[in-house]
């Protein structure tokens, strides 16, 4: 009997497992609904995970949220990021000012490496590249253009330089953010 409850149960996790359908996977790629462009997120994974930033705009096309620190603030460069790995939080910043005419998709395009052919080019060590000039020219303007909202307000901008951190008894269920 045991060994029957067991078997089921390995099957089931297999057929759980196997293909999601079509309407579970789009709902899980759309994009949340409160957050709109200005609010204050938080990231919960990757290299700026516990990193606050700001919402600029949502990428309808890839279904990603575009973020930014600013980098002045904190250190988050613009970046696209999964809404699944992100916090809403109430605060909301104006960001209607914000020129964010040089962000589309061509902002976040890999370029393309040369093919390596040969021994010599496969054991070469590559170069640190710099970031193009463009994306650093749209980082400082959309960074000035945030500062200047967030002049106004210093506790803004420490809420944004600070990290989030859960503590031993804290209850992120709790948490409201």
């Amino acid at each position: 009997d045991l060994k029957l409850q067991f078997l089921y149960f390995i099957g089931f996790i297999k057929c759980s497992l196997s293909k999601m359908p079509k309407t579970q996977l789009r709902s899980s790629l759309e994009t949340k609904d409160g957050v709109q462009a200005g609010t204050v997120l938080i990231l919960l994974a990757g290299r700026f995970r516990g990193r606050r930033v700001v919402l600029l705009k949502k990428d309808e096309k890839t279904n990603t949220l575009v973020v930014t620190g600013p980098y002045k603030v904190n250190g988050v460069p613009i970046r696209r990021v999964d809404p699944a790995y992100v916090i809403a939080t109430s605060t909301k910043i104006d960001i209607s000012k914000v020129d964010l005419s040089a962000i589309t998709n061509d902002f976040f395009a890999r370029p393309k490496r040369a093919n390596k052919k040969g021994e010599e080019a496969f054991f070469k060590r590559n170069e640190k590249v710099e970031l193009p000039e463009n994306k650093k020219a749209a980082q400082q303007k959309v960074d000035d253009q945030l500062i200047k909202v967030l002049k106004g307000n210093e506790d803004q901008t420490k809420y944004l330089s600070s990290i989030f951190t859960l503590r031993d008894r804290d209850v992120p269920h709790a948490m409201k953010f």
